[in-house]
């Protein structure tokens, strides 16, 4: 058994799935005892390479341990109820930032996904926790930022924001936070890198 210690599931799938398939899938499965859990989804029809992309998040109320058999049971049972594959990573948490506000204001949700450059994780890092995430998490219209470790699959470092409408990514405030001196150092190392806009931000669900 394959243990990690998680703060989080994500599960990606590169199909339109209906509506209310993440909310069954979510109820059918069996989580860990006396965890509290939330259910997000975003969905675009259009990914960087042109295919649809769901991503489904279950976040716990606290971190818990969860197995690498844990993970197939539930994208099978997500193949079973859409007839979709779907990866299942395991998230470790490293920062969540929030500002105050109502679900029902997210109308956009932007990922970036990336593997730092053989020699460069702990300079990209240390990046990411003390200049960037806390300079966009500040941006007007950023609502939520959060990182996160893939325990499983790559790319390794995965940042997501909530966002009040997508028009926030091309704001004066973000581009000033992506145009900093650490960021062109930094940012060239990144290897395996996905950005993914979801327009389709799904009101949170609470168990």
């Amino acid at each position: 058994m394959h243990t990690h210690t998680c703060n989080a599931l994500l599960l990606k799938c590169a199909a339109a799935c209906p509506p209310d398939a993440a909310m069954r899938w979510h109820a059918s499965a069996t989580w860990p005892a006396q965890l509290h859990t939330s259910l997000d989804s975003a969905f675009t029809p259009h990914a960087e390479n042109g295919l649809p992309m769901l991503h489904v998040y279950v976040r716990f109320s606290e971190a818990a341990d969860m197995s690498h058999e844990d993970c197939v049971a539930l994208e099978k049972a997500w193949q079973a109820q859409t007839s979709h594959a779907a990866q299942i990573s395991r998230l470790q948490e490293v920062m969540h930032l929030e500002a105050p506000h109502t679900p029902s204001a997210l109308d956009a949700h932007y990922v970036v996904e990336t593997d730092p450059e053989a020699g460069w994780e702990d300079e990209i890092f240390k990046w990411y926790d003390q200049e960037h995430l806390p300079g966009l998490a500040r941006v007007p219209g950023c609502l939520v930022a959060r990182r996160y470790l893939n325990l499983d699959h790559s790319p390794r470092s995965f940042a997501c924001y909530d966002l009040l409408n997508p028009a926030v990514l091309t704001s004066a405030p973000w581009l000033a936070v992506r145009g900093t001196a650490w960021s062109d150092i930094c940012r060239p190392h990144f290897t395996n890198t996905l950005r993914t806009l979801f327009e389709n931000k799904e009101p949170t669900h609470h168990d």
